[in-house]
């Protein structure tokens, strides 16, 4: 019974370790996303505007 107190005591400070290391890479900027921004300018863009999906609509039902 007592092997079930150490296994959870390792247990539980393991994940509090990798929770704090977590933590410390999430606030130094590890998992900020750096590449994206610079190539959203070659995505298509979405119509925005009712006016310009109601005409492309039109064309498309027009031919």
């Amino acid at each position: 019974m007592s092997i079930i107190y150490v296994l959870i005591t390792v247990s539980l400070s393991l994940a509090l370790v990798f929770f704090f290391i977590f933590i410390k890479s999430v606030k130094s900027g590890q998992f900020d996303d750096t590449y994206t921004p610079s190539i959203r300018m070659l995505f298509d863009d979405e119509v925005k505007n009712k006016s310009a999906k109601k005409s492309i609509t039109n064309t498309k039902q027009n031919s």
